[in-house]
């Protein structure tokens, strides 16, 4: 599988990983770790079907699986 991200994800993904260490504890580059992971969670438990084919990380996959976590206080403590 190739994972390609995009420069607008890459971007998304700075600015809720600071919004989400300003809200919460900053705990820096591991909230980098923990954001990518939701990014991808679902990629990773199916990347059997994602064999030999490209995948796509956009802004939009960004905010769809981050927007909400890291606005709530108390799911950015748990999730994130």
């Amino acid at each position: 599988m190739k994972l390609i991200f995009e420069d607008e994800a890459i971007r998304a993904i700075a600015k809720l990983t600071y919004r989400a260490n300003e809200i919460t504890e900053d705990i820096g580059a591991r909230r980098l770790h923990t954001v990518i992971e939701k990014v991808l969670e679902d990629v990773s438990f199916n990347a059997d079907e994602y064999k030999d084919k490209e995948f796509v990380v956009t802004a939009n996959l960004v905010h769809e699986k981050l927007d909400v976590v890291v606005e709530n206080n108390d799911l950015s403590r748990y999730i994130l």
